[in-house]
């Protein structure tokens, strides 16, 4: 660890923080309208983005970009998420079978990332997180509002119109893993600030899987500490 280094991805819709708390990283995050950690030193701060940058005005020179990560077969366009995600992954999942890594992050977006064991990237898929989901509901029609709680409903069937709501888009997350996932051929991760949410429910369709919620931000810390 490097001390007063402290880390920053900037989201679609959130910053995620990576706090030197004695050698340790503690991980927090925050909304993109609250203020910045007064305990950070802005020049310290090690930081990339996959969203519009916020009022700060970080140094150039301590970003992270796509094109800085050496995995095979990664190109410039891809999330600086995704790739960091993906080398966390490659770097701290015991692999002994040598199968793909099929890497599930739950944030605005669902993005899943498939590599190989030997850190070649084979692509992936992209659908509107949970929250994304039912926000464009609440755009797109007259009478479905998005829910205000965001508890995940005891039953499979609800009359209450929030309850449908969540078990309908949670289930559609859920659905895509169940239809891509081989776990003869793949490692399953999911990571991401909504993967809690959608745990319990994995669990009952999906026995196997690594549940790692600050794997992308992981990712980052490595990354930066194999350059030194």
């Amino acid at each position: 660890m490097y001390k007063k280094i402290n880390f920053l991805l900037i989201g679609n819709s959130r910053l995620h923080w990576a706090e030197n708390v004695e050698n340790n990283y503690k991980f927090f995050h925050t909304s993109q309208c609250e203020a910045f950690p007064k305990n950070f030193n802005i020049n310290n701060i090690i930081w990339a983005s996959v969203g519009k940058l916020p009022n700060i005005s970080l140094k150039k020179e301590n970003q992270i970009k796509t094109k800085d990560i050496q995995l095979i077969n990664l190109p410039d366009y891809f999330g600086i998420d995704r790739a960091f995600a993906s080398l966390a992954a490659l770097k701290t999942i015991k692999n002994p079978l040598k199968k793909n890594f099929l890497i599930a992050d739950f944030g605005t977006t669902l993005s899943i990332t498939k590599l190989n064991s030997k850190g070649v990237i084979i692509g992936g898929q992209i659908c509107p997180g949970f929250l994304t989901q039912m926000r464009s509901l609440e755009i797109a029609t007259k009478n479905l509002n998005s829910p205000k709680r965001f508890k995940v409903p005891d039953i499979d069937f609800s009359i209450k119109t929030e309850e449908a709501i969540i078990n309908g888009v949670l289930n559609s997350l859920v659905g895509l893993i169940n239809l891509i996932f081989d776990p003869s051929k793949d490692i399953l991760i999911i990571c991401g600030g909504d993967s809690k949410l959608v745990e319990n429910i994995l669990k009952k369709n999906i026995h196997e899987f690594i549940i790692a919620p600050n794997l992308v931000m992981e990712g980052m810390i490595s990354h930066f500490q194999n350059l030194k």
